[in-house]
């Protein structure tokens, strides 16, 4: 059984299960027209209907009932509603119409229905058009599920060409907006043709309520399928100016799982060509103002991301230290800092924050957010005003300077997209004097300190110089000033290594063999150089009685060091060598392999016994 006709088979049963268990209770509503366009250009599938709605019954009506298969309701994200009115390209205007699910009294248990609020009733005669969003995550899938480093990934939706609904439906058109014109196969209907990157269902007439056509489309998607297993946005306002945004990344690529091995030469020399479902690269739409903005991961800092800046957007290009294929995972932080004056404000008694909720980052899906607000010590009477439904939670951060802790506020979401990233208000009371807090702390320390140091400063410490004690101490002095030579001369040592290694991947990129030699001479004579400055040095803690105990550990990393010295010239030379005789990368990789298992052995215990040397 082939993929389409799988899928037609599965939609086929659920939706014979609606019709047979659907009655016309909601006859009194016909849906007159209502086109749908399917946007899947992100892995974030976005439905927009437009619908006019006609009631023919006799009984004024208050609520619109949309209604998705449960396969389907699982995955919505958000759900919103708008009165739209005009002619050709219709804007919805005024307030989003209330959205929540509902039971309704005679809808198939197979599926979940929404209801909308109407601004006012429908009475008989006349007439409404509304357009409905809704916003699905993780519905779109891999297909296969596992694909090489050098394929296209590709994926798979499934729907319906007919509107579901309980109403009856006179017209109805249905539009798939797809990434590009790259289609491997879409469900052929009476009335639908494929033009370009669009795929065109209808119009369909005088369609019976809970009507169904299944349809399948399977295309290539080679976007960034980014999604957060968790976030975790700490927002920490200051009363002296200064609002500080941390965003912690559980990040993972959501798409097809990598299969077999990755090669990191092929994947600079063709990913501009195959395997473009890898993504390297993320954008984050920060506040115009924002400020002292870093990026790191569990390293430490990374430099290889870029920033713009001007008066209307601040954008930053997040670059991980490695691309990400189906199934990688990554962990990084970002943070930057904000004016107060442009998001805290008051209202009667109370002072309040206006933020914004979401992720900075472009067509991102988060499956846990958790947002946490952390307001001044001494704040108090807090609430929440959030445009959709959050888990709340209070907690208390400890700081620095802090008595009692500050108040935080917690809010958790699922299932979050884009459309979530709406602004948010948390208000508070806070009495000006607590501002005094820390300054007088300050204050305080700083006399007590004053005190301490005239204190010290009249009183005598002193030890004799010539008692065995202080002599001892000298010679134990002397003893680590040599070890902190050693130590900057290795560390110098491990530098030129990293630059002799740093000559390789500069060669893979540009394949100039001559300045890879050139580096490795360079290197080599600056190693020897160091050799020379370390003899002395051996020679005096050899013969120093206080040196006893750690000279056996100081001659270990030196013997390390000049190992790993000649694993790195010896890889470095195999590398050039199959350069000039051009080896495949493939090759390249299984002859330094060996080579390079013994460089990370001895690469860790040179790190375990440097850190022995700085804890002496």
């Amino acid at each position: 059984m082939g993929l389409g006709t799988k899928m037609k088979v599965d939609l086929c049963i659920i939706f014979v299960s609606i019709a047979l268990l659907s009655s016309p209770v909601f006859s009194d509503l016909i849906i007159s027209k209502v086109d749908r366009r399917i946007d899947l250009t992100s892995h974030i599938v976005r439905i927009t209907s437009t619908i006019k709605v006609e009631n023919e019954g006799n009984e004024p009506v208050s609520d619109f009932v949309v209604a998705f298969p449960d396969k389907q309701s699982k995955h919505l994200a958000f759900l919103s509603a708008n009165h739209n009115e005009g002619k050709g390209k219709k804007k919805s205007h005024g307030a989003s119409l209330p959205v929540k699910s509902v039971q309704s009294e005679g809808m198939p248990k197979s599926l979940t229905s929404y209801s909308i609020s109407l601004l006012k009733k429908l009475v008989k005669g006349e007439s409404l058009t509304l357009e409905v969003l809704a916003v699905f995550a993780h519905f779109l899938k891999p297909f296969p599920e596992e694909v090489s480093q050098g394929d296209f990934q590709l994926v798979v939706f499934q729907d319906s060409a007919y509107y579901l609904s309980p109403y009856a439906v006179r017209v109805q058109t249905v539009i798939v907006k797809l990434p590009d014109a790259r289609v491997e196969s879409y469900t052929k209907l009476e009335n639908s043709k494929a033009q370009g990157s669009e795929i065109k269902y209808g119009p369909y007439e005088n369609q019976s309520p809970f009507s169904y056509s299944p349809i399948v489309v399977h295309f290539e998607y080679n976007k960034p399928y980014a999604v957060a297993q968790k976030l975790v946005r700490e927002i920490e306002i200051s009363h002296w100016g200064n609002v500080q945004i941390t965003e912690h990344y559980n990040l993972v690529h959501g798409g097809a799982v990598l299969k077999g091995e990755f090669s990191r030469l092929d994947h600079q020399m063709t990913s501009h060509t195959k395997g473009a479902s890898a993504f390297s690269r993320l954008l984050a739409k920060l506040p115009p103002r924002a400020h002292s903005v870093y990026f790191r991961d569990e390293i430490g800092n990374i430099s290889t991301s870029n920033l713009r800046s001007d008066l209307k957007k601040t954008e930053l290009e997040i670059e991980p230290r490695y691309p990400l294929l189906g199934g990688w995972k990554t962990f990084f932080t970002f943070g930057y800092g904000l004016p107060l004056k442009d998001y805290l404000f008051e209202a009667e008694e109370k002072r309040f924050v206006d933020i914004s909720f979401g992720s900075p980052i472009d067509e991102l899906v988060v499956d846990e957010l958790v947002v946490k607000v952390v307001l001044p010590e001494g704040s108090s009477d807090l609430s929440v005003s959030v445009p959709f439904s959050v888990e709340q939670l209070e907690e208390t951060k400890l700081s620095h300077l802090d008595i009692s802790g500050r108040p935080v506020v917690v809010l958790r979401k699922t299932n979050a997209v884009p459309e979530h990233n709406q602004h948010f208000q948390v208000y508070y009371k806070f009495n000006c004097l607590s501002l005094l807090r820390e300054p007088l702390m300050l204050i305080s320390g700083f006399f007590f300190l004053f005190v301490a140091c005239i204190a010290y400063s009249h009183a005598d410490f002193s030890i004799s110089k010539s008692s065995a004690s202080y002599l001892a101490k000298l010679q134990w002095d002397e003893v680590l000033s040599i070890i902190q030579q050693l130590e900057n001369i290795i560390n110098r040592c491990l530098t030129i290594h990293e630059k002799l290694e740093a000559s390789l991947s500069e060669l893979s990129r540009t394949g100039n063999v001559q300045a890879c030699k050139a580096a490795r001479k360079a290197a080599d004579s600056l190693l020897k150089e160091l050799s020379k400055e370390l003899k002395p040095l051996l020679t005096t803690l050899q013969s120093s009685p206080q040196a006893a105990q750690i000279f056996p550990k100081v001659e270990e990393l030196v013997a390390k060091e000049r190992e790993l010295q000649e694993r790195l010239i010896t890889k470095h030379s195999i590398v050039v060598d199959c350069y000039e005789k051009k080896v495949s990368g493939r090759e390249i990789e299984n002859r330094v392999a060996p080579h390079q298992q013994k460089i990370t052995a001895l690469k860790h215990e040179v790190d375990d016994l440097l850190e022995y040397m700085d804890e002496i």
